[in-house]
């Protein structure tokens, strides 16, 4: 069966899998299900409802929710009228919120709870063109209908109509509008086609291993790269199951025991963390044994390059030690995709020894998003790299070192923004990403760094912040660090301790914990992070190397506005909020 249209993959679901869980979600304690013929029906009176309430092609339908069915079941809804889905981050702003809606012009808006809609009640009024909001939950405002409302609204006897919208939309028709995050300025609508989605999905199917059936799904629906696997596990007959929260995920995991999640490299980090930490605590031949199966996965190669003694070592490491990190992640794990950031290398090679395969892979918002993945196959993976393009997209490094893209996969352009379009987007239909990389092995496609946040310090030295960032983070002590000097003598860094093994490291050196903000005073504590800086700074060129740094009492987060929705750092709001104590650095 043809898939050109996304919401080709309704037809396809119901010839394919007709009695299949297409997705499930925890209400009430409990792991509600949604069956194939109950997912179409729920979506097909949605349509409906928006039919009378008079949306047409090409509207602007904003979804304001964490990760849920009710997101995707809206997400059907309106495409296959040929509206426009708008997905909003629940972390926006209430300045950016109000800027995306006024920009969109959005007629309606759905909203998961109460909190939600309190944002966009502080906005409503700026916002003349929108004209209802509804809820998936209940909401005690005369102003919000919840949502089952307009699934009863509609007319069964419309049904030929919907069957009209759905013919009259076409592969190169907007499927969506997603606004950046905007680390600068405000945020810009990317317009991704039904093709831009269909052609990424279809390339990166064979992301899934073979025997996949359930996957755990917990990054963001509003970012690209979690609607697009779904998109893709759609088309592969897997069923999708939504994790509680962030906190919840280590019990979501082994309750549901997925094949798949796809992740971001943060937290990776923290579940690497929380193992050694909790290694840390053995004692004896047990803990001895812990760090003997560490030390071999962190050497790991791919199909036993280190030889028969180590593949032998390694299968040992597997069956005493290992086997319970594989049991940590529900036990029917066959691969886990990252996405959004760097990966440590060191990371990718314990999972792997660990026989849990960390697909790193690359893309952005306006590539829908994926250009280039690691596969499971031998040939198709490269530790360091994003790997090998996907099929139907082209890349090529420009003489300065920036990733340049082309294919089916590339943004029809930015909303109502034809100069910013023609600035990324050239003659020759290249996207500038904004990346420096290079290839590897001829084949294998390396990030080195955003080319925005490479600086020149006073001495006319190119600093590359992210290398340097991915590098330190590996210490025990470091949990954030952001890397900065642009025309300055020398660079420095703002650095968050891991305060978690901090505190651990006091209990052992008898030093007095009280909380972040005094701790960090703390002489003893200053040189301790110290060691950690100069032990790391040693592999870098002496122009390279943090000459000094400062201590911050909490992490970085969306909700100060210092991360974007998917965790990189926002570079600019950062520098702004400290700037007093970055001043100083440089007295």
């Amino acid at each position: 069966m043809k898939i050109t249209r996304v919401f080709d993959l309704l037809p396809f679901l119901k010839m394919y899998y007709p009695e299949k869980v297409v997705f499930s979600a925890k209400v009430n304690g409990k792991w509600v299900t949604y069956e194939t013929e109950s997912f179409i029906r729920q979506v097909d009176e949605l349509s409906l409802g928006l039919l009378k309430l008079g949306i047409k092609k090409d509207d602007k339908i904003a979804n304001m929710s964490p990760n849920r069915p009710e997101w995707n079941i809206v997400d059907f809804a309106v495409m296959q009228m040929g509206a426009i889905h708008l997905p909003l981050y629940p972390t926006l702003a209430e300045a950016d919120l109000r800027y995306i809606l006024q920009d969109s012009g959005a007629k309606v808006v759905f909203v998961a709870t109460d909190d939600l809609y309190e944002k966009i009640k502080n906005v409503q009024a700026d916002c003349p063109e929108l004209q209802h909001v509804f809820s998936y939950e209940n909401i005690n405002s005369e102003n919000v209908k919840h949502w089952d409302y307009l699934k009863n609204l509609g007319d069964a006897n419309d049904i030929d109509k919907i069957i009209e919208y759905r013919d009259n939309v076409q592969p190169d028709d907007l499927l969506t509008l997603i606004y950046t995050s905007g680390t600068t300025g405000n945020p810009k609508g990317v317009m991704l086609t039904h093709d831009n989605l269909v052609s990424n999905f279809k390339s990166s199917n064979p992301l899934i291993p073979d025997g996949s059936h359930k996957a755990l799904s917990f990054l963001p629906l509003s970012h690209i790269f979690e609607r697009m696997v779904v998109y893709m596990y759609l088309s592969k007959g897997v069923s999708i199951y939504y994790a509680e929260s962030l906190e919840k995920i280590a019990d979501n995991l082994k309750e549901v025991q997925p094949h798949m999640f796809t992740t971001v490299p943060r937290l990776l980090e923290k579940v690497y963390d929380k193992i050694v930490a909790k290694g840390a605590e053995l004692t004896g031949i047990k803990k001895k044994l812990f760090f003997w199966a560490l030390d071999l996965g962190l050497r790991y190669e791919y199909d036993g390059a280190n030889g028969w003694w180590y593949e032998f070592q390694l299968y040992i490491a597997n069956k005493i030690i290992f086997k319970k990190w594989r049991e940590a992640l529900g036990g029917n794990i066959k691969a886990i995709c990252a996405g959004g950031a760097a990966l440590q290398e060191r990371l990718a090679r314990v999972f792997w020894a660990a026989q849990i395969p960390v697909l790193q892979g690359y893309g952005l918002t306006e590539t829908s998003p994926v250009v280039a993945v690691n596969g499971i196959e031998k040939g198709m993976r490269w530790f360091g790299t994003v790997g090998p393009t996907i099929p139907g997209v082209e890349v090529k490094i420009a003489a300065d070192g920036e990733i340049l893209a082309r294919g089916p996969n590339i943004m029809k352009g930015y909303f109502k923004k034809v100069e910013a379009t023609n600035e990324v987007i050239d003659a020759e239909g290249w996207f500038h990403t904004g990346d420096i990389g290079e290839w590897v092995d001829n084949r294998y496609l390396k990030i080195t760094d955003r080319k925005k946040e490479i600086f020149k310090t006073a001495g006319g030295k190119y600093i590359a912040p992210q290398v340097i960032e991915n590098k330190f983070k590996e210490s025990k002590f470091i949990e954030q660090i952001m890397v900065l000097g642009e025309n300055e003598r020398f660079p420095s860094a703002l650095i968050i301790p891991a305060f978690a093994h901090l505190k651990d490291w006091c209990a052992i050196k008898n030093i007095d914990y009280v909380d972040n903000a005094s701790i960090i005073n703390d002489q003893r504590i200053i040189d301790r992070i110290q060691k950690e800086v100069d032990f790391y700074n040693s592999p870098l060129g002496q122009w390279e190397q943090i000459k000094k740094f400062v201590l911050l009492p909490r992490e970085f987060s969306i909700d100060e506005g210092e991360l974007t929705p998917k965790l990189s750092l926002k570079r600019k709001a950062i520098l702004e909020k400290y700037s007093a104590k970055i001043v100083n650095i440089y007295k």
